[in-house]
């Protein structure tokens, strides 16, 4: 039935979040989009209330245009997740709905939105494949996906495991349970990284091939994101995998979300909406009752915290899964007695030997792509730092370019030093490049392969490389953070960790927690399969100049539960988070005093009884394609304290004339 109403409309933009619209037409609801005008444009914004009256003058109103009635409207507790996030981290509620969604619902023309409606409409899960059978648990499998599959209401548990002690085969199982009980329900599955979803879809589509599965990440193509998500939308995918943006998904008919590798860094968007994947999901489990699983071998500190507390259930994973399967023994090489050659010691060259002779995969782990981190003139002092950066160009020799990993800059290797003319520049410290290089001089009849974000830059790259491994056609792997977690590479039996040492003297006091969190992970790569007779026990050698730092102790030991505790204790003390709540006002500008300035004008511009408001300083990295970049740290004992002061500051924030390019990050992970 036809009636005029008054539309308050989201739309993504960064001073207002909602504008109000004249309608004249069948009445809409909230959670539809309508296409509205807006200054000299034509957009797609997101019903979130429809009024009968509005305080804004009616010669100010225009008239919305159409409204998406052949799209189901989001529900209310979609809207409300949408709303929190927006008020939490403070950005116009546009800025969080509109994004979340897919680019082809946001553009003027229906066409791809009709498109994928007709092609969901004939396409249904595959029923003809046989599943695959369920595995036999362990007792503290079973336990944990009995305690998972289940839970009732909001109850949220750390399912802390070690590295192969099947935590994926709980999460399947806990899954089964929930879709027996639940004849609609959905499950929303997030894992950190893009590469770790081939491995487990393909273990999903074989346990469930009745049940139709969604993935969503940024490599999909708009068409494919816009048919994945218009299936959880409409609750046909019973499952749905993805990255952090998944955590914004349509999902109606939601009953678990399970967070794999929870403590992994990649889940805090670093750019527009920072927010945190792992605790907007938390929120979301609790605005619908419903239980969420946080899964990792080495759980963020903040997580096992509250496993700590009780507020969170804790379930243990202390063996792994398959038998006859051990964790693997790590031993500290000593640089300072084996010196390095080519980046290795003798004792590392001589394991990944023995492997190769016995027919058994080898991983070196360095965390640095390129060939060298720079290339210097011994005789001047010249080093190849960026034009427009507080970096190093990172000399990648393959193809004969300098690059800088911050802006892009790429230029030749120069012929000769710059300042002095010296011809004879010389690459300093390794990458990975240098790395590939020098071992296919020790060993030329191995099969090598290096995996980082230059060798998979094309799409299915990743995958192809991965399945490689797995068939056994790689003796040695060389590989960055890319290869640290997730992948269960059955042959492999070594794992070589190169140059951890710089992460022991970093400023962030996270760095650490992280590099702990690495090591166990890329580690827990070795030794998952049964060892067989004759064969290597699997190990892991840890090159190093501090053989007796605690935390390589505590790696050697495997002890994340003492490594973590003394952390905690040492964070309570510091007075640093979890014990704290932060937020991170940060500055761009032209010239870095510009930016310094204005942080110490947002410093003076507010009363803030019970919050410390630090200094503003420049950035670790302070000058990234030619702009400098400053920040100023908030703290509070107080969580709704920290929150009810960023409410009040950002309305003085935004009132402040200044040409300076400024975000606020709610508990930022970078200090």
């Amino acid at each position: 039935m036809d009636s005029s109403c008054i539309l308050r409309i989201a739309l993504d933009t960064p001073l207002n979040a909602v504008f109000d619209y004249r309608w004249a037409g069948e009445m809409p609801q909230p959670g539809q989009l309508a296409v509205v005008p807006f200054g000299r444009r034509e957009v797609v914004g997101l019903i979130v209330e429809v009024l009968q009256e509005t305080d804004v003058p009616a010669e100010k109103l225009k008239d919305a245009m159409a409204v998406r009635s052949q799209l189901a409207p989001l529900l209310p507790q979609w809207l409300a997740l949408a709303g929190f996030a927006a008020e939490y981290y403070q950005r116009p509620l546009g800025e969080v709905a509109l994004p979340g969604l897919p680019k082809n619902l946001r553009v003027l023309t229906t066409v791809a939105l009709d498109r994928a409606i007709k092609k969901l409409a004939k396409q249904e899960a595959v029923h003809d494949a046989q599943p695959v059978g369920m595995p036999v648990l362990n007792a503290a499998q079973q336990e944990a996906a009995d305690a998972i599959g289940g839970a009732e209401g909001f109850q949220p548990a750390l399912l802390y495991g070690v590295t192969g002690s099947g935590k994926t085969e709980v999460y399947l199982q806990a899954c089964a349970q929930v879709l027996a009980r639940e004849p609609d329900g959905q499950i929303l599955i997030l894992v950190p990284e893009i590469n770790l979803t081939p491995q487990l879809e393909a273990n999903i589509r074989a346990r469930f091939p009745g049940v139709m599965l969604s993935t969503l990440h940024s490599s999909l193509s708009e068409g494919e994101r816009m048919l994945h998500w218009l299936a959880a939308h409409e609750g046909r995918a019973r499952i749905v995998l993805g990255t952090r943006l998944a955590v914004l998904a349509s999902m109606p008919h939601l009953k678990l979300i399970v967070i794999d590798e929870e403590h992994d860094p990649s889940y805090k968007q670093q750019e527009g909406l920072r927010y945190s994947a792992r605790d907007l999901a938390v929120w979301r489990a609790w605005q619908l009752q419903i239980p969420i699983v946080l899964g990792s071998a080495t759980p963020s500190l903040e997580t096992w915290h509250h496993a700590l507390s009780k507020r969170y259930r804790k379930l243990e994973l202390r063996e792994r899964a398959v038998k006859q399967a051990v964790l693997p023994a790590v031993r500290l090489l000593d640089m300072e007695r084996d010196k390095p050659k080519d980046g290795l010691t003798a004792q590392l060259i001589s394991a990944l030997r023995l492997r190769m002779e016995r027919g058994e995969q080898s991983l070196l782990f360095l965390n640095r792509r390129g060939y060298s981190p720079v290339i210097c003139c011994e005789s001047c002092g010249w080093i190849s730092d960026c034009k427009r950066c507080t970096a190093f160009m990172v000399l990648h020799k393959p193809e004969h370019r300098l690059r800088c990993h911050h802006c892009s800059l790429e230029m030749r290797i120069p012929r000769h030093c710059p300042t002095c003319g010296n011809v004879d520049l010389q690459p300093i410290g390794r990458g990975t490049q240098r790395v590939e290089e020098g071992l296919q001089a020790l060993f030329p009849e191995a099969r090598i392969l290096r995996i980082d974000a230059d060798s998979t830059r094309r799409k299915g790259s990743a995958q192809e490389a991965f399945d490689t491994v797995h068939r056994g056609d790689v003796d040695i792997l060389i590989g960055t953070q890319m290869v640290a977690k997730g992948h269960d590479f059955k042959k492999l039996t070594l794992v070589g960790i190169l140059n951890p040492d710089t992460a022991l003297f970093s400023q962030d006091y996270r760095a650490s927690e992280r590099l702990f969190a690495q090591l166990m992970q890329v580690a827990g790569r070795a030794g998952r399969a049964a060892q067989k007779e004759g064969g290597s026990a699997s190990e892991v050698l840890i090159q190093t100049r501090y053989t007796q730092h605690p935390l390589y102790a505590a790696v050697v030991n495997h002890d994340f539960d003492q490594f973590a505790t003394s952390l905690l204790d040492e964070r309570k003390q510091a007075g640093l988070p979890p014990y704290l709540f932060q937020a991170m006002l940060r500055a761009e500008a032209p010239e870095l005093a510009t930016a310094i300035e204005f942080l110490q004008a947002a410093r003076d511009g507010v009363e803030h009884p019970g919050i410390t408001i630090n200094d503003p300083i420049p950035m670790s990295m302070t000058r990234v394609h030619n702009v400098d970049r400053a920040q100023l740290l908030v703290e509070s004992a107080s969580r709704p304290a920290l929150q009810a002061f960023l409410k009040v500051w950002m309305t003085e924030l935004r009132a402040m004339k200044t040409r300076v390019k400024w975000s606020l990050e709610v508990d930022p992970l970078d200090i």
